[in-house]
């Protein structure tokens, strides 16, 4: 896995110093859930309580970094000599005033381009679970219109269904189903946001296993199932609907290959590929493939360049 980053990874040196080494990050990521309280007076909590808490480029999202001694000893040990929790064990993180997530996923929610004044908005998460993003995609509604949350896992339904009431989401609906089929829900949407199961290459830093854990079996696997799932989604969409397609791989079969077949494929032509924000162009070859020129218009974003997991973005809008 490691040899076909060479291939279309930039400065992937720089990404093998950080595998080889098992260099894990010094930070970590949450976002503020505005639903309970504002951004500002979140950062104004943590940073009282000795947290060192960094503005990002969202204004909802924080980056909370690790001190020189937690980075040089035990960081459980160390936290406890300063006298602070875990992250993840704050009474503002109980109370559901934030959700400890990747800026990446944070970012694939933005540019749903959601209005909290619309109370009429439709929203498909088609795999919505532990709730990271639709928690983030219930506040960006403020509470308002409707998201219908796919899970087809029901082992997985609890953690949902309880992040879900932390963040006091109020507008959203759960189903158990797999996103191959919300077709059959016999509704159509304004926004769907299209996270595809994938083989995680994106998260190699913080978890090791995946060098070797993953090969081009499990990469043909996700990227028949991530194209059945595209598919489905675009037959929900709205007109004029947008949809965000995101991975957090680095294949290109994961990637720019399943927004290229669906352009192709798409004999409607009624699909655009939408300019993003943040990230680095998406690829405009790989191997023997040429892609449709527009699929430079998505975005990747690197570990070693963003500061982020590894994640891929494409947002359509349909004609």
């Amino acid at each position: 896995m490691i040899s076909r980053f060479l291939n279309f990874v930039p400065n992937t040196e720089n990404l093998l110093e950080y595998t080889e080494n098992n260099k894990s990050p010094n930070y970590e990521y949450i976002r503020a859930n505005n639903l309970k309280i504002e951004s500002q007076k979140l950062k104004g909590r943590l940073i009282e309580k000795g947290f060192r808490v960094k503005d990002t480029i969202l204004k909802e999202v924080f980056k909370v970094e690790k001190t020189k001694e937690e980075e040089a000893n035990n960081t459980e040990e160390s936290r406890k000599n300063n006298g602070l929790p875990s992250i993840g064990s704050t009474l503002e993180y109980l109370k559901g005033y934030y959700y400890i997530q990747d800026l990446s996923s944070c970012i694939a929610v933005d540019e749903l381009e959601i209005s909290g004044n619309n109370n009429s908005m439709t929203v498909l998460d088609m795999a919505s679970s532990p709730g990271g993003k639709t928690t983030f995609i219930a506040q960006k509604m403020n509470n308002r219109g409707k998201i219908i949350a796919c899970e087809p896992n029901s082992k997985r339904i609890p953690s949902l269904i309880f992040n879900l009431s932390r963040c006091s989401v109020k507008n959203t609906s759960i189903f158990n189903i797999f996103g191959e089929d919300v077709g059959k829900l016999a509704m159509s949407f304004d926004r769907i946001l299209l996270d595809a199961p994938c083989t995680c290459e994106g998260i190699i830093i913080k978890d090791e296993t995946r060098k070797k854990s993953r090969n081009l079996k499990d990469i043909e696997v996700c990227s028949n199932r991530q194209k059945k799932l595209i598919q489905s989604a675009l037959h929900v969409l709205k007109p004029s609907g947008i949809m965000i397609y995101c991975t957090c791989s680095f294949a290109p079969e994961e990637n720019e290959m399943i927004i290229d077949d669906l352009i192709r494929n798409n004999k409607d032509g009624n699909i655009e590929i939408m300019p993003l924000k943040y990230g680095v162009n998406g690829l405009t070859e790989f191997g023997n493939h040429q892609f449709k020129k527009d699929i430079s218009k998505t975005k990747r974003l690197y570990p070693h360049i963003h500061n982020t997991n590894g994640f891929y973005i494409a947002k359509l809008r349909k004609k």
